[in-house]
């Protein structure tokens, strides 16, 4: 296959050299166009444009830092592309401009699908990680294959092209919301003397990152009686991590949150119900 690349960033370029390993012809286009060049010693085509980029090929990759760079680096290519042409568009964008991207492009009667990366420039190397994808379903048959050659595993999330940017960000959230734990966990165990590398001796034997999707589930069931952990328990033990950080003068920042959204329960009268009810959303 010809496939046009857009964007030679980290993830860009490991999704190129896979391309090239998979025998396909690639012609990449990046901002900084020494980025392209570097992929030429792996059999790539680098070009001085987008235009130059996606002229004659089969399929168009791109994977750019937000919504204002998809725009600005797609729009122009508008009146240069056949009805033949296909989009697979991996940034990690908005919802909501995503999907008025998709309906742009549809009446153009070019394909286009949003199917953002969950992997690391590794992962996209070794074709390893995931792909989520959303859009119309006649669309998304078409590419299921092709993008399983990229990953080990395709998220088919339906028909809603805005769909996949939502779980894209939810699955960002997920794994960056857990570098602010690690970051009050480094400061709690300071306030006691204990090293960061000494402080993940807990969390190496018991893993409570595994527990997530549990701790998900019960907060989204909306059952919280009888509990396993009090709402105002939980809230003694937070107390207890702030005021133990607090008297070696140190502030948790991701723990302050927690204990806000406790507060929030415990006013609701929430006391004895279990801890997963401060968590939910809506709360009513």
């Amino acid at each position: 296959m010809k496939i046009g690349f857009l964007g030679a960033g980290l993830m860009g370029t490991s999704m190129v050299r896979r391309f090239l390993l998979q025998g396909h012809q690639v012609r990449v286009w990046n901002r900084t166009p020494a980025k392209a060049e570097a992929l030429r010693s792996q059999g790539a085509v680098p070009c001085p444009t987008p235009a130059d980029a996606v002229n004659g090929v089969d399929r168009i990759h791109l994977i750019l830092s937000d919504d204002q760079a998809v725009d600005e680096t797609l729009e122009p290519l508008a009146g240069k592309l056949s009805s033949d042409s296909w989009i697979l568009d991996h940034s990690t964008t908005l919802p909501e401009p995503t999907g008025r991207r998709s309906d742009r492009w549809a009446a153009r009667g070019i394909g286009y699908l949003h199917a953002p990366v969950m992997m690391s420039p590794g992962n996209a190397l070794a074709g390893e990680g995931f792909i989520l994808v959303s859009g119309k379903q006649e669309l998304v048959s078409r590419v299921l294959t092709d993008l399983g050659r990229m990953t080990g595993k395709v998220i088919n999330l339906g028909e809603a092209p805005q769909v996949a940017a939502v779980h894209k960000l939810i699955g960002n959230l997920a794994f960056l919301g857990q570098y602010g734990l690690i970051a009050d966990i480094f400061r709690l165990a300071a306030s006691a003397g204990i090293s960061p590398r000494d402080a993940l001796i807990t969390l190496q034997d018991c893993n409570p990152g595994a527990s997530l999707p549990a701790l998900g589930a019960r907060v989204a069931s909306g059952e919280f009686s009888p509990p396993d952990f009090t709402v105002a328990m939980a809230r003694k033990d937070v107390r207890l991590m702030q005021e133990a950080a607090a008297a070696a003068g140190i502030a948790l920042t991701v723990t302050s949150q927690v204990a806000a959204l406790q507060d929030g329960a415990l006013a609701r009268g929430e006391a004895e119900w279990d801890t997963a009810a401060a968590f939910r959303f809506p709360t009513a």
